[in-house]
């Protein structure tokens, strides 16, 4: 089953993952939200739309921006809806 770890610990893991541009999006219920703390950090996609960042924290260790989603994704992109994908370090196996 696909997962994210980050410190040694799962943060994310469902069987019901979208797959874009080779990046892993966990479904919203799927990810351990006491890990990830909102970051001020935005970013554009064309196609997708905004995307808003997390910090991702596990035990005092953190990834800064390690983790990114679209809470109002452009048409093209709605499944993506909420979905969170991980970079910047998070072990993402699946």
């Amino acid at each position: 089953m696909p997962k994210a770890i980050w410190n040694g610990v799962v943060v994310a893991e469902s069987d019901q993952i979208e797959v874009v541009e080779g990046n892993l999006y966990f479904p919203p219920e799927s990810v351990k939200k006491e890990f990830l703390k909102p970051s001020q950090t935005t970013s554009r996609c064309p196609w997708k739309g905004t995307a808003s960042y997390y910090h991702v924290e596990v035990n005092g260790e953190i990834a800064e921006d390690a983790a990114w989603y679209y809470p109002t994704p452009n048409e093209a992109a709605q499944k993506l809806a909420n979905y969170v994908a991980f970079w910047r370090g998070v072990d993402v196996e699946g």
